[in-house]
């Protein structure tokens, strides 16, 4: 599994996020707070509060994640 902490600010960042990430087979996680929720899920997301940075959950190997991780830094937090 891979965790990352990720931020989505505006509406666009959101749809952009939404569209990476589908492209991901098997289960890609949201967390914020005690929810989880589906990251390939557009509604979903806009159930959260967006305000805060949450964490990402993709439940592959980092290794076979290369050009998904490089296109998702625009949203990780430098926690």
């Amino acid at each position: 599994m891979t965790v990352l902490k990720i931020s989505l600010v505006t509406i666009d960042q959101v749809k952009r996020f939404v569209d990476l990430v589908s492209k991901v087979e098997g289960d890609v996680d949201l967390v914020s707070g005690r929810y989880t929720i589906d990251a390939k899920s557009i509604m979903g997301i806009f159930s959260l509060d967006i305000s805060k940075p949450m964490e990402l959950r993709i439940y592959r190997e980092e290794g076979e994640l290369g050009e998904l991780l490089m296109n998702l830094k625009e949203f990780q937090q430098n926690i």
